[in-house]
């Protein structure tokens, strides 16, 4: 009766075993979606009170599966003379800097308040968002893509 015939097997490990896929860039910046709300004009009687108050509400999506550490800053300042001709400079009232971090598919809801000296137009869209996933470590978060202009329109009653 013959023997099977034995057969070594020999096993290969590549040296550049791909690690988890990392996010493009492109995905990066797409983490967290970002919406303004506020009245598309406020009346306010800039002669009883000279400082104008609107509310306003910055809505943050966690647009992806995982945990992101997201940074907000509303210390950013449109300075080109082209934009301050159009919309005016502003303030945002109290805290400037924000850090939290959003659960997957998370919405969450930031109450700001902008202050204003003169009637016109102006754009709240000023802050910028920043995001990483929270388990990265990584030294800078990825700028969000900024949403299209947010203009409100202050007049005097």
């Amino acid at each position: 009766q013959e023997l099977p015939e034995v057969v070594l097997l020999k096993f290969f490990r590549s040296e550049n075993t791909p690690g988890p896929a990392r996010p493009t860039p492109e995905q990066l910046s797409n983490l967290i979606k970002t919406s303004l709300h506020y009245p598309e004009s406020f009346n306010h009687s800039f002669h009883q009170k000279s400082l104008c108050l609107v509310p306003v509400t910055l809505l943050l999506s966690n647009c992806s599966q995982a945990v992101v550490d997201v940074m907000i800053d509303l210390r950013h300042k449109t300075t080109s003379p082209e934009a301050l001709e159009i919309h005016g400079s502003f303030t945002w009232l109290g805290q400037t800097q924000y850090k939290l971090q959003l659960k997957s598919q998370e919405v969450y809801s930031l109450q700001l308040k902008a202050c204003f000296v003169h009637t016109g137009v102006y754009n709240l869209g000023t802050p910028r968002v920043f995001a990483k996933l929270a388990d990265q470590v990584t030294l800078f978060e990825t700028s969000q893509q900024n949403s299209m202009p947010a203009l409100i329109i202050i007049n005097n009653i």
